[in-house]
């Protein structure tokens, strides 16, 4: 499964997948508990896949951050729980050492930590970026299959 059809919705803890359009707006399952729900309209529904981070130089998306995670915890959980600021500063920096201290809060790291850990434990783990030679197989198959 992509970050693309993950998503996050303000106010609702965890992250959703994509199940379909409904008629007020779309049509979610909790990737921990399995339970569907509308998303209506008026929400703020974010794909992880449009989510970075800020850093001194530039943006850093989250499948990078998620992937240099995964390294660091050689395909583990991080740390989760109740962990003080200042090493939860501390963590981060090591994951991500030049991201702007005044732009991301703590907040925001918990936030990065707890989907990690929601993926991980759900088997999505995948923080790969697709080649453009995966993608142009991707369209070839797409391609023969279809004319067959």
């Amino acid at each position: 499964m992509d970050l693309k059809e993950i998503l996050a919705i303000t106010g609702f803890g965890g992250l959703f997948k994509f199940v379909s359009q409904g008629r007020n707006g779309i049509i979610v399952e909790g990737i921990e508990d399995k339970k569907r729900m509308v998303a209506f309209s008026h929400y703020k529904v974010s794909s992880l896949s449009d989510i970075a981070i800020f850093t001194d130089e530039e943006e850093v998306p989250l499948k990078k951050i998620f992937k240099t995670i995964f390294e660091t915890e050689n395909g583990g959980l991080a740390f989760g729980g109740k962990i003080d600021e200042k090493k939860l500063k501390e963590y981060f920096s090591k994951i991500l050492p030049n991201y702007d201290r005044e732009k991301v809060y703590v907040s925001d790291i918990k936030k990065v930590i707890t989907w990690y850990n929601i993926l991980q434990r759900n088997g999505i783990n995948n923080f790969e970026d697709e080649t453009p030679e995966t993608q142009e197989e991707q369209t070839k198959e797409v391609s023969e299959n279809s004319a067959e």
